[in-house]
């Protein structure tokens, strides 16, 4: 009888042993498991060997690192009715696993569609020289309805980031030409203003030779010294015709 107990017995044990070794399941460190018992949520298993018995419990793992989305180029009008394509690239991670199985059907896909979706109404809600100028506000506006959006998912944005943003080529050679003529205007500007601080100081200069006695006749020793450093220069004396005549009156006398 003991030998029929001991055959009976080790196809039961080998049975458990298999049983056994089918439901060890290894959760690694940036995974968490979503445990189920009868279809019923149990408990959220940290990493490390776990034990899932068939048939009555089941048990589903989400990585819990961050994760990089490349939103796909997204066709947009801008609020003055610009046509655009712009792209970006979200970064988040899960920080309650149980919400990502319970709230969402697939987290991943669902962030995928916010983001283009969030992306096309914030866009459409700024003109195309806010959307050039101020990429980094549009960016942080767009993380925080989306990370506001997704918070019943467990979900947490860390940041969202413009990659391009592309318009259409006539319209970037517009937008040369009104850079051109910025720049144009910018030079007029400044020509006009050192002629201004030209004339100034040239009108002071004049000012101070006419009022100081002796300084018209300083400034033209200089300009004859300065004329004379250079042997090949030329110089014409210009007399006033009331100097000749006075020098006429002394040769009849």
């Amino acid at each position: 009888m003991p030998t029929l107990i001991t055959l009976f017995s080790m196809p039961v044990l080998v049975l458990f042993f298999f049983l056994l070794i089918s439901s060890i399941r290894i959760i690694n460190q940036y995974q968490r498991g979503v445990l189920f018992t009868f279809g019923k949520f149990s408990r959220v298993q940290k990493p490390g060997w776990r034990l899932v018995w068939p048939i009555i419990q089941s048990m589903q793992k989400v990585d819990v690192r961050v994760k990089a989305v490349d939103v796909p180029h997204q066709e947009a009008i801008t609020k003055d009715n610009i046509p655009v394509s712009i792209n970006a690239v979200i970064y988040y991670r899960v920080e309650s696993a149980e919400k990502a199985i319970l709230e969402v059907e697939n987290y991943y896909w669902a962030m995928s569609q916010m983001a283009q979706t969030t992306m096309r109404n914030v866009v459409g809600s700024v003109t195309l020289d806010e959307l050039l100028q101020n990429r980094d506000a549009i960016s942080q506006k767009i993380r925080e309805i989306i990370d506001s959006a997704s918070d019943p998912w467990g979900v947490d944005v860390n940041s969202v980031e413009l990659k391009d943003v592309i318009i259409p080529n006539d319209l970037k050679r517009t937008i040369s030409k009104e850079a051109e003529a910025e720049r144009e205007k910018r030079a007029v500007i400044i020509k006009a203003e050192g002629d201004k601080i030209a004339a100034k100081n040239l009108a002071e200069a004049a000012h101070m030779l006419s009022t100081q006695p002796g300084a018209m006749h300083l400034r033209t020793l200089q300009t004859i010294n300065d004329l004379s450093s250079d042997q090949s220069n030329t110089t014409v004396w210009m007399v006033p015709t009331e100097v000749l005549e006075a020098m006429k009156g002394f040769a009849h006398k």
